[in-house]
């Protein structure tokens, strides 16, 4: 019996491209106090371009995926120039200043005027565990949506996928403010 595969999948390329924007993303990291850099990609709903790496990477995105989570895929329509953005964690010393990866890319996302997000992916340096979104970047995400799908991955490549209503059940989004009269 085949496994029910989540509505928020995506094609393998358009997968393997969010780990690799995540990825390099978390170069960027601004991290001198906890020295634990965290990068995220956050493609957009309408499938555009946000930020891409260099033209000498464009290559490794059309290689296929090799798929370590174990986790089905389905076929997904996406216009073909999906549209990334990447974002890192940046600290401060007054350590409340400082903001995750998952939120710089929605802002950065937000900022340019995209509100529809299809999928986000986190990368950091943990090597035995997948890197997971803080409370606050949950609540930032449910903000946007229930149904889309944040990938977590681990050093090796490795990622596990759930949406952001598997993350943050029984959450208070904005169509909660409606309901007060």
């Amino acid at each position: 019996m085949a496994q029910e595969r989540p509505s928020t999948a995506l094609e393998p390329q358009h997968v393997q491209r969010l780990l690799l924007s995540c990825q390099e993303a978390k170069k960027s990291a601004y991290c001198p106090y906890s020295r634990f850099p965290v990068g995220a990609a956050l493609l957009t709903e309408d499938g555009r371009i946000f930020s891409a790496p260099p033209p000498s990477e464009l290559h490794h995105w059309s290689s296929p995926l090799s798929l370590k989570s174990g986790l089905s895929q389905r076929r997904a329509s996406e216009h073909p120039s999906a549209r990334v953005s990447q974002g890192c964690n940046i600290e401060n010393a007054c350590y409340p200043l400082g903001v995750c990866a998952e939120r710089t890319a929605i802002q950065k996302a937000i900022s340019e005027g995209y509100k529809e997000f299809r999928a986000i992916a986190i990368a950091s340096d943990l090597q035995d565990d997948f890197i997971s979104p803080c409370g606050a970047c949950r609540q930032v995400m449910r903000e946007f949506g229930t149904d889309w799908a944040v990938y977590m991955t681990k050093l090796d490549g490795t990622y596990v996928v759930r949406t952001v209503q598997e993350l943050l059940p029984d959450s208070f989004g904005p169509e909660d403010l409606q309901k007060i009269q």
